[in-house]
């Protein structure tokens, strides 16, 4: 008998059907409590800054620090996973995420609760991406692993939603329970994990670790996070931003290099051979812009133009992520059936016309018609997209390099919501001193998402293998898939 520990078979091949759904309700819970916890962060910062008399500067640094560490570390995280075992990574990121959360919440200065939000980014590196490991892994390629993944996109637009609706509340009892709130869950989630999740990792993967590609790859992601974070301050010419991106370009080159020479690489280049997982996750960069930009964009128009309050927004947007769970359930069946590219190209059609709706109808109106309108599509073509893009990023991907491609998948989206969200900051910025209408920026910002959608759109029509030849590489044997 194999031992579980290091098996090389999928765990989906021996694993009950009724284990293996539990076991993905326990996964998109870990995926909810990470992205409710960077969002409601966000909701909860201005009382956060009064508490601990941050500056405008450190205030900010609450925020980034998660952002640098979760995005430089997320294919290191991922990998880990295959060379550890993904339960076993799965299980440190989340006591790591429980005790950050403890110090997040006793901080008693700027000092400590910035570390402690830059060690919540490496909890969610080593979670995030195993979690989406282990589910690829639990559920078989085609209808199973369609239906798992429209399950985890859904519970991710709930999860932003949710923090949006209970940020307001717990902060007003006290900011330090917005990191309480996570303690209970991540006992929980320790309890269970050991229960539901099988151990696996590859024994044909030399547990020989790859520190100089490890190195490069992280210090390469951290700057160009962090030249994204800068940008709309600093200016996207400025020798700061162009030196960061040109550094990060640097230590990238350099990665190919380490890893075209490595006998055992971090990052094994072949796997960039298969079109959909490049081109799935370029479409998850676009849609990851689209998501976080569009909503960091209506947020602070329904704030600041229309003057509602955190909790009337998070009402008011509710019917997205709604829409977003639906979208989703939705586009697994049309993916098993018709493929990756032609549900990826409808998402980001639907995403460019919820765009479009509110950059014509963001006029300074207290009418929620329009605003309907516009989140109804946007949330069913957000639900579409993530699966999809997921689905066709982990198609055909070797058990042994499953965390990998988890890792790319899942930092796609960080890196593309980060860009998403300086571009348009920056151009909110561009017209507050020169245009009188308070709405301009918006309005061209919400522009700016159409064109997102439109990059996204060419990326998965020319990009993205059709279903027939998906099916056709699928079927034949390869040596990446041999081992299996």
């Amino acid at each position: 008998m194999a031992n579980p520990l290091t098996s090389a078979a999928p765990a989906h091949a021996e694993q009950p059907d009724t284990r293996r759904w539990l076991a993905l309700i326990l996964l998109c819970t870990a995926n909810f409590m990470v992205i409710l916890d960077s969002q409601i962060v966000i909701m909860a910062l201005p009382p956060i800054s009064e508490a601990l008399h941050l500056t405008p500067e450190a205030a900010q640094w609450v925020i980034n620090a998660n952002l640098l560490t979760f995005g430089g570390l997320l294919l290191l995280g991922g990998r880990l996973a295959d060379l550890l075992g993904r339960r076993r990574i799965f299980i440190l990121g989340t006591v790591l995420f429980l005790l950050v959360s403890v110090a997040s919440g006793l901080a008693p200065n700027a000092e400590v609760l910035i570390a402690a939000r830059a060690l919540h980014g490496v909890s969610a590196a080593l979670m995030a991406p195993t979690a989406l490991s282990i589910l690829s892994t639990t559920f078989a390629e085609g209808a199973p692993r369609n239906k798992a993944l429209s399950l985890w996109a859904g519970i991710a637009g709930i999860g932003a939603v949710t923090a949006l609706l209970i940020g307001g509340a717990l902060a007003s009892i006290g900011w330090q329970w917005i990191f309480f709130v996570n303690v209970p869950v991540a006992l929980i989630m320790l309890v269970i994990s050991p229960l539901l999740l099988r151990e696996s990792r590859d024994a044909g993967i030399p547990r020989t670790y790859d520190v100089a590609g490890a190195l490069t790859s992280t210090t390469g992601l951290v700057l160009l996070v962090y030249a994204v974070v800068v940008a709309p301050v600093q200016g996207w010419l400025s020798p700061v931003t162009l030196g960061l991106i040109a550094a990060s370009g640097v230590l990238f080159a350099l990665f190919v290099v380490i890893e075209r020479r490595s006998s055992a690489p971090l990052v094994p280049l072949n796997i960039f051979r298969k079109p959909n997982l490049t081109g799935g996750n370029l479409a998850m960069v676009t849609m990851g812009m689209l998501a976080f930009g569009f909503s960091v964009t209506i947020s602070q128009y329904s704030q600041i133009v229309l003057g509602l309050s955190p909790l009337e927004f998070g009402l008011r947007q509710a019917i997205m992520p709604a829409m977003a769970f639906i979208g989703a359930y939705v586009g697994q069946r049309f993916v098993t059936r018709l493929g990756f590219r032609p549900v990826a190209a409808v998402c980001l059609v639907l995403l460019g016309a919820g765009s479009l709706i509110m950059a014509l109808t963001a006029t300074g109106s207290m009418s929620y018609g329009a605003t309907f309108l516009a989140l109804v599509p946007f949330g069913v073509g957000l639900g579409l997209g993530t699966t999809a893009a997921s689905a066709a990023a982990l198609s055909g991907v070797a058990y042994s390099e499953s965390g990998l491609a988890s890792g790319f998948n899942t930092a796609a989206q960080q890196v593309g919501g980060g860009l998403g969200v300086a571009v348009v900051l920056t151009v909110i910025a561009s017209y507050a001193p020169a245009v009188a209408s308070p709405t301009a920026g918006f309005q061209a910002a919400f522009a700016a998402c159409v064109v997102f959608a439109i990059v996204g759109l060419v990326i998965t029509l020319t990009m993205m293998r059709s279903k027939r030849a998906t099916d056709a590489a699928l079927a034949a044997p390869t040596p990446a898939l041999n081992h299996l």
